[in-house]
C-alpha cells in the first residue's frame, strides 16, 4: 500500500468516527423540522426526513416509489422495509456528510430496531435521540396557529389533533424508552424562542463532536 493509500485509509476511518447519528425527536408541533434544518446547516450535517424521502421518491415514480404507492393505492400503510430501503438510498447518496439528522424517524419500535440494523450495515450506531419536550396544550395551541397558513386539515382541528397526540403517546412514545434504555436519550425543554431551544440542543451535539 503507498504513503497516499494509506492517507486516504486513515482519514476514512477518522471520518467514520467523527460521522454522528441524531435523531430529533417529538410530538407533532414540536419543532423538530425547524430546528433540524438550523441544526443542519450549522453543524454540516443533513436533515432525513421520511416526508421528503416520500415526496422524492413518489415525485419522481422511482420503483421504490411505485412500491410504495402501491401499497397506498390499496389503502395500506407502506411496510417499514421500504421506508428503510429509501433511507439506505438516502445515506448511500451522502457517504462524506459530518453527520445525519433524522426527523420524524422512528416512530414505532419496529423502526427503531430497523434503523439501528441499518446503521449497523455501515458500522455505525445512534449517538443520541434528543427529544423535544412540550406540553399537549403548547401542541394544540401552535398546531392551530400553523393550519392558519399550512392549508392541512390535521393542524385546523382539535379533535384530529388530539388524536394525533394520542397516537404519539401510544405509538411513538415508546421509542424514547427504547433508546433511553441503550443511556442515548434524554430531553430538552421545547418552550422559548427558535433560537433558545437551538442553543439547547446546539450543547448537546457540541459535546457529541
Amino acid at each position: 500500500m503507498s504513503w497516499y493509500q494509506e492517507v486516504l485509509k486513515w482519514l476514512s476511518i477518522f471520518r467514520m468516527k467523527k460521522r454522528i447519528n441524531l435523531i430529533l425527536f417529538g410530538p407533532p408541533g414540536s419543532g423538530k423540522g425547524t430546528q433540524a434544518k438550523i441544526l443542519e446547516e450549522k453543524f454540516s450535517l443533513l436533515q432525513i426526513s421520511t416526508g421528503d424521502l416520500f415526496r422524492y421518491e413518489l415525485g419522481n415514480n422511482t420503483p421504490l416509489g411505485q412500491k410504495a404507492r402501491a401499497y397506498m393505492d390499496q389503502g395500506q400503510l407502506v411496510p417499514d422495509e421500504v421506508t428503510v430501503d429509501m433511507l439506505r438510498n438516502k445515506l448511500e447518496k451522502h457517504p462524506d456528510v459530518r453527520g445525519y439528522i433524522f426527523d420524524g424517524f422512528p416512530r414505532t419500535i419496529a423502526q427503531a430496531e430497523a434503523l439501528d440494523g441499518l446503521l449497523h450495515e455501515r458500522n455505525e450506531s445512534v449517538n443520541q435521540l434528543i427529544a423535544l419536550k412540550v406540553e399537549d396544550e403548547e401542541i394544540i395551541k401552535r398546531l392551530l396557529e400553523r393550519g392558519k397558513s399550512s392549508g392541512r386539515a390535521d393542524d385546523a382541528n382539535v379533535e384530529v389533533i388530539q388524536e394525533r397526540i394520542k397516537v404519539y403517546n401510544a405509538e411513538t412514545s415508546p421509542v424514547f424508552e427504547f433508546y433511553r434504555q441503550k443511556d442515548l436519550a434524554l430531553e430538552v425543554e421545547g418552550i422559548g424562542s427558535i433560537e433558545e431551544i437551538n442553543n439547547r440542543l446546539s450543547e448537546i451535539i457540541q459535546a457529541i463532536l
